[in-house]
């Protein structure tokens, strides 16, 4: 498998970067899709580092877009393997990224949309991404929300109340699940939102972000 790229931003205040911020898309879109709100999260975190890489697979049956894994095969089994081997492709991007800016493994922060969260979900839950300072995951959940979890960063789940594409049933068994495992959680539904972002979920996303990774 090729090494992830992506679009990148920052430091806002220039210089060499305190903390990063990964940001990981979801189905069918790409890096490009989640770099914008770098530009509002810098207001948070000024010298911060952010990093949106392209999934590792062309999406299955569309001409378009990037894929975490694949969605093809719907099995328990199946869904594991693959957010695991997605896991593990962006442990190496973060960790090359890390050593590329001498950035500790405590000071990278964890985003993602959709399957972007799921995949954030399991690679800082589960070791890929070693001390991750926090997760945030809009819209999404966990695959194998019954496996357990190695490590403990605080998570902020995020999800529309009218999700289409993800319901928000995921959220809330991952809300439990995490609860169960001693993980502190936090949950956010938002009523009348379906699958996307709001100014009050971004809005929650800055307050951890600023609360773990100490911006101004």
């Amino acid at each position: 498998m090729e090494a992830l790229d992506g679009p990148t931003y920052g430091p806002a205040e220039g210089g060499a970067p305190d903390a990063i911020v990964v940001l990981v898309h979801g189905f069918g879109a790409d890096g490009n899709d989640l770099i914008d709100l770098a530009a509002l999260w810098a207001a948070t975190l000024p010298r911060a580092l952010f990093l949106a890489p392209h999934g590792p697979e062309a999406c299955d049956g569309i001409p378009f877009g990037r894929q975490w894994f694949s969605l093809w095969d719907r099995s328990s089994a199946q869904l594991e393997a693959g957010v695991a081997s997605a896991a593990a492709a962006l442990g190496r991007f973060v960790a090359r990224a890390r050593a590329a800016h001498d950035v500790e493994p405590s000071r990278v922060a964890l985003m993602g949309f959709s399957q972007g969260a799921m995949t954030v979900l399991e690679a800082g839950l589960r070791g890929a991404v070693p001390e991750a300072a926090c997760i945030l995951a809009y819209s999404g959940g966990m695959i194998g929300a019954e496996r357990p979890v190695t490590v403990h960063p605080p998570v902020l789940l995020v999800h529309g109340e009218d999700d289409e594409v993800v319901p928000a049933a995921a959220s809330h068994a991952a809300e439990s699940a995490l609860t169960t495992a001693g993980v502190p959680v936090r949950a956010l539904y938002r009523p009348g939102l379906g699958h996307g972002l709001d100014e009050v979920g971004l809005a929650a996303g800055a307050e951890v972000l600023r609360g773990v990774l100490g911006g101004e």
